[in-house]
């Protein structure tokens, strides 16, 4: 069946959004406008403080401004919309846009699993191989690394992109959602997805499952290198250097489980609230996360915090 034969007169997809919650649409408005700057503003700072700072030069520094980067062209491509469907009640997005946006949410979303992968492995040979950290995470290494992320990302999104966009919509075209959120889009399908969840299946096994269990193993034998430091102060030093990244790590990869591994109710009474709650879920994983992670890495990292202190000093100095 080719797309033509959709009955909608509008070639793409009707986000309902919170329309079914107009009394919330005003207050998350200005709620997610508001992270949204923060967004900007945190992970504009961090990226740029480790470009222009010359001691933060260093490979933990360098992941850190892909993954600011990152969030920044993740809610972007998404908070925009959302906020457009919060003003305009069951908001039409063409076939394309609602493609470009489903592909650039689950290439930044893949993306950030393989990078905060790379950056458990940087803290391993920080704390386990401090003496061989220079020659192993090398320029030569570590920027490959990160390049290779975002062309892992980016590839599987490209194929989860074009399955389902291949797919004919024939019939309601309404999505559940504020974005083009790629489970929504499949349930519109009339025809059979089965390589479009194995296809999801496998891409969850090796974005999700494979990275959870590289940072797993990365952190026990980190946890068992520092607890053979005699010293406290020793241990809270080594520890202090990857528990931004732990806190990142539990923040984003627990949204995930918690949205998508939580029970569905059976209860028919109950599925309004279900479905509101899953809107929030998402809604938090896709803006609250972004606005946290600049805050836990500047909170939780001296080097970060005295480069902003310097270069708002500098500027201050200069004018």
């Amino acid at each position: 069946m080719e797309r033509s034969n959709w009955t909608s007169p509008v070639m793409g997809f009707i986000l309902l959004g919170l329309s079914a919650h107009p009394k919330l649409e005003k207050t998350f408005f200005v709620l997610i406008l508001l992270m949204y700057f923060v967004i900007l503003l945190g992970n504009g700072v961090l990226i740029l403080v480790t470009v222009s700072v010359s001691r933060l030069h260093t490979p933990m520094y360098f992941f850190l401004g892909n993954l600011s980067f990152l969030d920044i062209c993740y809610t972007t491509s998404s908070v925009p919309l959302i906020l457009d469907s919060f003003l305009t009640p069951r908001k039409t997005v063409p076939f394309s846009a609602c493609a470009v946006q489903m592909f650039l949410s689950f290439a930044m979303g893949a993306t950030e699993c393989v990078l905060l992968g790379m950056m458990a492995f940087d803290r391993y040979v920080a704390i386990c191989n401090p003496l061989r950290y220079p020659v192993v995470m090398s320029k030569a290494v570590y920027v490959p690394m990160a390049a290779s992320s975002w062309a892992a990302g980016s590839t599987t999104a490209m194929v989860q992109t074009s399955l389902a966009m291949r797919l004919p919509f024939c019939g309601d075209n309404v999505i559940n959602h504020f974005t083009c959120e790629i489970l929504a889009v499949l349930k519109l399908a009339c025809a059979d997805i089965s390589i479009n969840v194995i296809s999801m299946a496998v891409a969850n096994v090796i974005f999700l499952g494979v990275p959870v269990l590289f940072i797993f193993i990365s952190y026990l034998f980190i946890l068992t290198t520092i607890l053979r430091i005699p010293s406290a102060e020793g241990r809270k030093k080594a520890f202090s250097t990857c528990s931004a990244h732990l806190t990142a790590v539990v923040i984003f990869y627990g949204t995930i489980l918690f949205m998508y591994g939580k029970p569905k109710s059976k209860d028919p009474l109950g599925a309004d609230k279900q479905d509101l709650s899953d809107k929030l879920i998402s809604l938090f994983y896709g803006v609250v996360t972004p606005m946290l992670n600049p805050i836990i890495y500047s909170l939780r990292n001296k080097d970060v915090k005295a480069a902003v202190r310097n270069l708002v000093f500098q500027k201050h100095f200069i004018q």
